[in-house]
């Protein structure tokens, strides 16, 4: 019975806390009772009570009982009624323990009245036993004496014991200070007697460190961190005190006891804040304050005082936007004038802003709303000053009491979401609901304090919108809902709308340009007064926005301003009546000019007006470049005459308000463009326009009286299509060459401003080698903290001391760095003792280099010598030859000093000291016969191989530990060596020191030499002693060492930076603190056991293959762990540490999230060694060192100061946004987060936190934003919980996500990193330096994004990835480069950039969130930081690891997601802004980096189109012939050119040119040239094509339907093989095959490659095997009908609805009708071209073909009648369906045989219909809605699946791959 009992027990355990295994502080987070406790308790101490029930469980079960009982009875207390999530099966299994610990006692009853007394002894027990008085005593002596550094992990290993066990003893004081209050006083006092109490109170007292905190320990200082000590932290939190003046609180409000009210006490109380949400603020302010005090270089006192300065500059920082927003609306701040206001005046407005955002949630997005918001109550604050007594906040007091949550947040909070629901997530036209832009620009005009204060809540901001119209063919989707200043209409009429100046500029020039190239290039007048056409075209183009300004604000004029909406149309008629007035005059001058009138005055005022009009648009523009103009404009818009002007030129917006640059960086990116310019329109004018201007000419006079068929457009319009058919791809090619010589341009500006900041100096490891020893110089001047004495360096000796002292200094630093290398696997020990670099100590007076370097250059220099002997060199040219390579000659001294060292080390000088007199003899022969020159005559250097050999068996004696065995083969070796040198290698005379050398004869002969040597004890002697033999002996050379190509790279990129331009490090107690925020979803944590060891189809486990893709670091990993390189993975699982290991080696080499937070936790790693360097540099006793030992680094991860250092400047927050649901689930994602953050002391985890409650019999549910940490007992440690106002995730999730846990982020700086990261140690040593940029001039604004370098680290997976790196490694570099400067249009394209974080959260964040508009919401940061006067960076000499795609299906979602997202840019108002704001070449350049590069990327494909349309046009209609043979008869030479030119620019060829360059500049010419070739060679170039035309589908079915779907693209690929097979067929040619060949090659690769690139790039694609298996799924997957709940996945059909769902708005149902007419043009060319129809070209013809055509329509619908109705009638049926077939047969055959229809007439036809068919297809899915109301969609339906029989068989890969499963989608 109790072996069942026990058995339940553990089942009911195991159901509670999903039993992990392999549980310790190390390793697995542990579980039990109390892991999973439910959230909707909210109740910490049911926790810990269950957690200390756990631990005592085998101490003494009834005890743990008591403590189960008394957490069952807090959770009953808590929720009586079990209505939270999770509480009843929480209550029923710890009930269920209960019952199994009573079923185990003996029989009898449970006195229960003992179990104060039980509690009590076991009390007293457990304290005893665990020796508690000792721990802190001991843990305290071990942290003063430093001895710590020697023995890592003891200190650690005595602190979590200390805390693990009073926070037991906690626990058992608490419960019993409970369970007394339930008897009487009288026998409380009995139970626990005074004396105990006091002791409970004393252990209650030493565990405050183990209240939660973040980084700062305020409510509950911590003993053991030292962060509370620092004057700065000390002197910030003093400054938050309670001040006079401040209304005083109510007695029952009180603050923790550790501590004193503050001014965060009075605003919690005042406004009603959350308490949790004051806590985080009041540290955030405090981090703020202090780190901007440490950089002051204030003094240390002992009462430290925050300065004026640090506070000045926090609240300008920290409300800079909301001044800003005053003035731009024309009010008064809070405070009347600002330097009246007192520091703690402002300490209590920066607290109160904080404390608005910090509880905004959702709000955060709309900072202008919270400058309203805070705005108010400041006001309000200013009235409760004035009370004696504290009172609550009028705007945030309610019945239930004051909150400022429910008061004031969630009324905004519900009709923001109110208007998120209403977009139909996400379908809904973007102009019938209001997103968070629109919201927020509602507070840029004073019709805001409408809303008034407390919010005025039946105002017309917080209505409701109605719910959407489901009627679809509406084109708006219903009521219009308010839109702010913009609305995002689709069209693609966006590009015109916020690019005009761009066209206009490109159409006025190719006008100009036509018309010169018609006049053959001569300038007359005639010429002038034809191109001054241009002024009408400009001015009716300007005509034409002024229209769409109209059109565009259509859905938002109710809540515009009504100077607004008074300009656009004020412009619209000025520009009405100005393009009249212009076009009249340019008439009435060309009448004139008819009838030749030379001086008309009409064309001279028409000229002085154009000339009045350019002068002044030029002048304007150039003085708007002058920074001081525009502050002169600015203070002149008092003026009515400026201010009109300025107002009628653009619209004045909040934002983008001076978004001009400096005079010198505008004169920099305007000679840019203007080169990219004349590079186009010289390319324009000359190889595009003038050779088309004599045959257009020709054409348009040329009349042609017979066509092929029957003509309706063609005749008496001059050839007009033929002409059009010539100028379409020119005309295309015209608008798109532009990108081209911009990325010609720029990645040749792009490659001279690399090799300027000496980027791929170092580009392979020789280089390594030879410049090695100029690294720790460079490393002084960049990485290290300047130190004085190393300027004032004169003379050789202190240029000496210098080198050494550097080398002192860098080796720690390389040191750890290869330390790191080894943990990473990518180097194995002997590498890492190889590259490891001596401490450098002063025992010997020269740099002692890695081994590396030195390796094998003895035995050369040996060898050197021994030749030397018989060559009888000279000693100069013996010396001459060594010295060749400074590594050798480094490596003798080295030697030669080494061996003068350890030997005088070991020689005992106690007694008589012969053997050090020996040495020094020797020492002062060698020195006397190199002054001398006599060496090669004093010394037999032939017998250097001798010496050697007795060095080197007396350092491997030497090398061991202590015995006597040893010591007396030591001697032994030493008298060798003695005799050798005495006898052999010495030929000098010795009567000059007779005494010396007679004296150690004479104790040889005694036997008495050498006979006393002190043995290696020192370190520092051992690490010399061992050197020195390593030198001796390695043999080989290390010239390859690292092998490993990754660790290569590292090494030279990191040795490489610095030689790089960057900023001066501060030390780390002066450096800008940062943030480092990585979003989460439900990617892969770590690879578990089960995943690595899972075989795929064909065999193969992930384990496996990474093992093939990474030998090396698997057998260093093997012997990292103390395993033979032969073992197998199996054999790992007799180790839980070693099974861990592996998961975390697989896991580091994948893209997960573990490999993320082990290269941001570098940062805290490399910050902890610089602090704790500095430290000791400056002879720190309190660090436990002094002076020259500043190389010895051990233990510095232990320094409780360096911690403290590094947690004050660096956070890193891991936003998991589902973990709390994961925890719940009991998914292995959470546990492994939890085992990361037990790994990792200093990563804090935020989660959104769903808590269910029953209210009123209806299931509520709330969300807290919550953020955890690990504590000692591998749970988490929960230290802020921020309710939230509702689901956070309203708009796009990542933004959400990130929006909701920024709050958790400290410092002046925050780095977004992406999951799929990574980052190095010797990286994370720059970070420092990085920071600093945001004090160095980059312009005319302060820096507010530091761009940061990429490396992309997937590329060596595969061909596609390694495409993909090689394409993402260009931008990222080169292209970012020239972004950043000279054009200064870089916005943030990567997740290494690195933010001003105090400028951002005030500004709305780092990213945008509505809904779809800002699915790319990376990209807005960089908009919105660029629009509200900030400014971008791009820095290199940093770079941080990323993963990118590595597989076709990935690849192209990627592209597509990306294509998509820049589809949705081009409607945004961002985008629109920008180019309406900034200056012409800088609007140039942002159009050609963002929206435009897809746009010309469209037009690529769109010039094919136009070319291969134009030539079947010419082939159908005849006219292709007749001009050819015109041509050839008139002897045109330049039309045959036109006719048969190849308009298919090839773009590709030069979008390669960054990549080629890129190559070249950091590889070296020859590698890149090897890689661009191997490149080609893997088919990189259908690569590259494939994904054109991904990128161009996505991009234009985004802007039309708001979403691009597959069924379109495979048709869409197909059409272009149409066109060529139809053009082969009828087109006509005069140089047969060869001249098709030439003119289509482009075309055809371009079709091939869209078709079969799936194929090529799919490693099984020619597996016969796997191929008829997809073919089969395929065809079940076509034929499956499928149903209610069927994915597309299963069925076609449903896979058909899905792909239809897109198509939604009536403009896009029109555009998408439009565009499938084209495909009739091929039944209507074809049917003329046939056999049977002769030469009759009448409409009959073609009338009959449609009648063929029903008539297959029909026969097709009785092929595929459905045999589910006539079920009855299968025999009728199919007889039916037979006769019909045999008839077809028939009657085709009849028709072949009798009339002229010939078999290729039959297969024309089919090349005809199928065009025809999938047009009507095309129109029929536009219009489904109409369709279906027909009843004509199954038969419609019918047909798809007819056409896809075809499609798919050649598009299958292709919908698979762009339809493919995202399992992220959900973020």
């Amino acid at each position: 019975m109790a072996r069942v009992e026990d058995l339940w027990e553990r089942l009911v355990r195991a159901a509670l806390r999903g039993r992990i295994t392999g549980g310790d502080f190390y390793r697995r987070p542990e579980a039990g009772l109390a892991a999973n406790v439910p959230s909707s308790l909210g109740n910490k101490d049911i926790d810990d009570i269950l957690r200390a029930a756990d631990e005592i469980q085998d101490d003494d079960p009834n005890v743990s009982r008591i403590l189960c009982e008394h957490a069952y009875s807090l959770a009953q207390n808590l929720d009586p009624n079990s209505e939270g999530r999770g509480v009843l099966q929480f209550k029923t299994g710890l009930m269920s323990v209960i019952k199994q610990k009573l079923a185990k006692k003996e029989a009898g009853g449970i006195d229960r009245s003992q179990d104060i007394a039980r509690l009590r002894e076991f009390y007293k027990l457990f304290r005893e036993k665990h020796n508690v008085d000792k721990l802190r005593e001991e843990e305290m002596k071990l942290r003063e004496s430093g001895v710590f550094s020697g023995n890592l992990g003891e200190l650690e290993r005595k602190t979590v014991k200390r805390k693990r066990v009073l926070a037991t003893l906690r626990v058992l004081g608490n419960v019993l200070e409970q369970l007394t209050k339930d008897v009487s006083a009288e026998e409380a006092e009995r139970l626990i007697p005074e004396e105990l109490r006091r002791v409970i109170e004393s252990d209650a007292a030493m565990t405050e460190d183990l209240l939660p905190y973040n980084i700062i320990p305020l409510d509950a200082p911590s003993l053991s961190n030292p962060i509370v000590s620092f004057s700065e932290v000390r002197a910030a939190v003093s400054s938050l005190k309670y001040f006079r003046g401040l209304p005083k609180l109510p007695g029952t409000f009180s603050p923790p006891p550790s501590r004193s009210l503050d001014i965060f006490d009075f605003l919690h109380y005042s406004f009603g804040f959350q308490k949790d949400s004051v806590s985080n603020q009041r540290e955030h302010a405090i981090h703020l304050l202090a780190n901007e005090q440490s950089r002051l270089r204030i003094p240390e006192e002992p009462e430290p005082i925050l300065d004026e300065a640090a506070v000045q500059k926090v609240f300008l920082k920290s409300l800079d936007n909301y001044i800003k927003w005053c003035n731009y609306l024309g009010i008064l701040p809070v405070w009347s004038n600002l330097e009246a206001v007192s520091k703690e005046k402002k300490l209590l407005f920066i607290s109160l802003y904080f404390l608005i955002w910090g509880e905004a949630a959702n709000v955060r997005f709309l900072p202008e709303c919270l400058c309203y918001i805070f705005h108010h109550m400041g006001r309000e604050l200013e009235e409760l000053l004035r009370q004696q007594v504290a009172q609550p906040a009028n705007s945030c007091l309610s019945d239930s009491g004051v909150s400022f949550l429910d008061q004031v947040i969630r009324p905004l909070y519900e009709v923001i979401s109110a208007e998120a629901a209403n977009n139909d997530n996400g379908r809904a036209p973007h102009s019938a609901w209001r997103n968070y832009d629109d919201f927020n620009e509602f507070f840029w005009s004073l019709n805001c304090f409408d809303l008034r204060w407390p919010w005025h809540r039946v105002s017309n901001f917080f209505l409701k919108p109605p719910p959407r119209s489901k009627n679809v063919l509406k084109s708006g989707g219903g009521k219009r809902c308010g839109k702010t200043s913009f609305v995002e209409h689709r069209t693609f009429l966006h590009l015109y709308h916020s690019f005009h100046r761009l066209w206009i500029f490109l159409l006025v020039m190719f006008q100009g340009l036509t018309i010169i190239a018609f006049n053959n290039g001569n300038i007359t007048s005639k010429t002038i007064r034809e191109v001054l056409s241009v002024g009408p075209t400009y001015f009716v183009l300007k005509f034409f926005k002024s229209v769409l300004d109209i059109i565009m604000m259509y859905g938002a004029y109710a809540t515009s301003r009504n100077l607004a909406v008074a300009r656009i149309f004020l412009r619209f008629l000025s520009y009405t009546l100005i393009s009249v007035f212009i076009c009249f005059l340019y008439v009435k001058a060309l009448e004139d000019k008819s009838n030749n009138n030379n001086s008309s005055a009409v064309y001279k005022i028409y000229v002085i007006i154009l000339s009045i009009y350019a002068g002044a648009k030029f002048c304007l523009s150039f003085l708007l470049h002058i920074p001081a103009c525009h502050r002169l404009s600015d203070r002149c818009d008092s003026w009515p005459l400026v201010r009109l002007m300025k107002w009628m030129h653009q619209e004045h917006y909040y934002v983008g308000r001076g978004m001009y640059e400096r005079a010198s960086d505008f004169m920099k990116y305007m000679i840019f463009w203007l080169v990219v310019l004349g590079c186009k329109f010289s390319f324009a004018y000359f190889l595009l326009i003038r050779p088309l201007a004599d045959p257009t000419k020709f054409l348009v006079n040329l009349r042609i009286n017979e066509y092929s068929w029957h003509d309706i457009v063609s005749k008496n319009n001059h050839n007009a299509f033929t002409v059009l058919s010539l100028w379409a791809p020119v005309i295309a090619i015209y608008l798109m060459d532009t990108h081209v010589f911009y990325t010609i341009v720029s990645a040749i500006l792009g490659f001279l401003l690399g090799a300027r900041d000496r980027l791929g100096e170092i580009r392979s490891l020789d280089a390594v080698h030879q410049l090695f020893e100029k690294f720790p110089a460079a490393f002084m001047n960049t990485l290290y903290v300047p130190l004085p004495s190393r300027e004032s360096v004169q003379s050789s000796d202190q240029v000496m001391e210098r080198n050494k002292i550097d080398a002192a200094q860098f080796a720690p630093f390389w040191n750890e760095i290869v330390k790191n290398l080894r943990e990473e696997d990518y180097v194995n020990d002997l590498e890492m003792e190889l590259l490891q670099m001596p401490k450098n100590s002063q025992s010997l007076t020269l740099v002692q280099w890695p081994l590396f370097l030195l390796a094998s250059k003895i035995f050369l220099a040996k060898d050197i010598a021994v030749e030397s002997k018989e060559t009888k060199d000279s000693l100069e040219e013996l010396w001459e030859r060594i010295s060749r390579d400074d590594y050798m000659k480094y490596a003798v001294e080295e030697c030669f000093y080494s061996v003068k060292f350890i030997l005088t080390e070991i020689l005992d000088d106690e007694g008589n000291n012969e053997g050090k007199k020996w040495v020094e003899r020797i020492y002062a022969d060698i020195q006397r016969s190199i002054v001398n020159r006599s060496i090669l005559v004093d010394l037999q250097l032939d017998k250097l191989p001798l010496v050697i050999q007795k060095v080197t068996a007396l350092l491997g004696i030497l090398k061991k530990d202590r015995t006597p065995e040893l010591e007396i083969g030591a001697v032994k070796a030493i008298l060798d060596l003695y005799d050798v040198m005495r006898m052999d290698v010495l030929s000098i005379d010795m009567r000059d020191n007779y005494e010396t050398w007679n004296m150690l004869s004479r104790a040889r002969t005694e036997g008495r030499l050498f006979q006393k040597l002190k043995w290696p004890k020192d370190a520092e002697l051992k690490a010399q002693v061992s050197r020195l033999y390593s030198l001796l002996t390695i043999k080989d050379s290390a010239a390859n060492i690292p092998k490993n190509l990754e660790a290569r790279r590292r090494l030279q990129f990191f040795t490489n930076s610095l030689f790089m331009e960057m900023p001066v490090a501060k030390p780390v107690r002066e450096m800008l603190s940062f943030s480092v925020f990585t979003p989460y979803y439900s990617e892969t944590v770590l690879y578990s056991m089960s995943e690595l060891l899972k075989k795929n189809e064909d065999g193969i486990t992930t384990l496996f293959y990474l093992q093939k893709i990474y030998p090396d670091e698997w057998k260093n990993f093997l012997a990292r762990i103390g395993r033979d390189e032969t073992t197998s993975e199996l054999e790992l699982g007799d180790n839980p540490n070693h099974i861990l290991e592996l998961r975390f080696w697989a896991s580091y080499r994948g893209q997960t999230l573990a490999r993320t937070v082990r290269g941001m936790m570098y940062y805290r790693k490399a910050l902890m060694l610089q602090a704790y360097l500095e430290r000791m540099s400056f002879g720190d006793v309190e660090a436990g060192i002094v002076g020259n030992e500043s190389a010895d680094v051990q233990g510095f991860e232990l320094s409780p100061e360096a911690r403290a250092q590094a947690d004050i400047k660096f956070t890193y927050v891991v936003t998991c946004q589902i973990y709390g649901k994961q925890k719940e689930e009991q998914k292995p994602e959470a546990a492994d987060i939890a085992l990361l953050m037990q790994r990792n002391e200093a990563l804090r985890v935020a989660f959104i936190d769903e808590v269910e409650t029953l209210k009123e019999g209806k299931v509520h549910t709330e969300y807290f934003s919550k953020l955890v940490k690990a504590d000692i007992n591998g749970k988490d440690k929960e230290i802020y919980s921020i309710k939230l106002p509702g689901n956070p995730k309203i708009g796009e999730g990542k933004p959400e996500n990130q929006n909701h846990a920024v709050v958790f982020t400290r410092g002046n700086a925050v780095q977004t990193i992406d999951m799929n990261q990574d980052n190095y140690f010797e990286e994370a040593l720059k970070m420092r330096n990085l920071l600093e940029e945001f004090n160095c001039d980059h312009g005319l604004r302060p820096p507010t994004i530091l761009g940061v370098r990429e490396n992309v680290f997937t590329g060596s997976v595969s061909s596609l990835a390694s495409f993909m790196s090689n394409q993402e490694s260009s931008f990222v570099t080169l292209g970012q480069r020239v972004l950043a400067n000279p054009l200064k249009v870089r916005m943030h394209y990567g997740h290494p950039d690195v933010f001003d974080r105090v400028f951002h959260i005030t500004r709305g964040g780092i990213s945008k969130a509505s809904r779809v508009i800002n699915i790319s919401e990376d990209i807005y940061s960089g908009f919105n930081s660029t629009l509200r006067q900030g400014n971008v960076t791009h820095h290199e000499y940093i770079q941080v690891g990323k993963g990118r795609d590595v597989g076709l299906n990935q690849i192209a979602l990627f592209e597509g997601k990306v294509a998509g997202g820049n589809g949705e840019q081009v409607l945004s108002r961002d985008i629109y802004r920008l180019g309406q704001l900034f200056d012409f070449f800088r609007m140039l350049s942002f159009y050609f980096t963002t929206v435009g590069y897809y746009f010309c990327t469209m037009l690529t494909v769109l010039t094919v189109y136009a070319f291969l349309y134009g030539r079947v046009y010419l082939a159908l209609s005849g006219v292709g012939e007749t001009v050819q043979t015109r041509a050839d008869i008139l002897g045109n030479t330049a039309l045959d050119a036109a006719l048969n030119a190849q308009f298919l620019f090839q773009i590709g060829i030069f979008t390669a040119l960054p990549m080629v360059l890129g190559f070249i500049l950091e590889q070296g010419f020859l590698r890149a040239m090897v890689s661009f070739v191997t490149m080609q060679f893997q088919l990189c170039t259908v690569y590259f094509t494939f994904s054109l035309g991904t990128r161009t589908h996505y991009f234009g079915r985004t802007i039309l339907h708001g979403g691009a779907r597959t069924y379109i693209i495979i048709f869409f690929r197909m059409e272009i093989v149409l066109l060529l097979v139809v053009y082969l067929a009828y087109g006509y040619n005069e140089g047969g095959a060869l001249s098709y060949i030439l003119l289509t090659v482009s075309s055809w690769f371009l079709a091939i490659s869209w078709l079969f690139a799936p194929y090529l790039f799919n490693p099984s694609g020619f597996e016969w095997q796997k191929t008829v298996e997809d073919f089969r799924d395929w065809t079940n997957w076509l034929l499956y009908r499928g149903g209610i709940g069927v994915k597309g996945q299963e069925s076609w059909e449903a896979w058909w609805d899905e792909e239809l769902s897109h198509m939604r708005n009536f403009s896009g149902r029109v555009v998408e009708t439009i565009l499938s007419l084209r495909f009739f043009i091929f039944q209507y060319g074809i049917v003329y071209k046939l056999h049977v129809q002769g030469d009759n070209t009448s409409l009959t013809v073609y009338g009959f073909s449609w009648i063929v055509f029903a008539v297959l329509i029909i026969l097709f619908k009785v092929f595929t009648f459905s045999q589910k109705i006539s079920v009855n009638f299968q025999l009728v049926l199919r007889f039916i369906q037979g006769l019909a077939f045999l008839l077809a047969l028939a009657g085709v055959a009849v028709a072949v045989a009798i009339t002229s229809l010939s078999i290729p007439d039959i297969f024309a036809c089919i090349l005809a219909f199928l065009p025809t068919g999938w047009g009507i297809l095309s129109i029929a899915c536009a219009w489904k809605p109409v369709v279906k109301k027909m009843g004509l969609w199954k038969s419609i339906r019918s047909i798809a699946r007819l056409m896809f029989n075809q499609a798919f068989s050649r598009g299958l890969e292709i919908s698979l791959i762009l339809a493919g499963n995202n399992p992220n989608t959900g973020i």
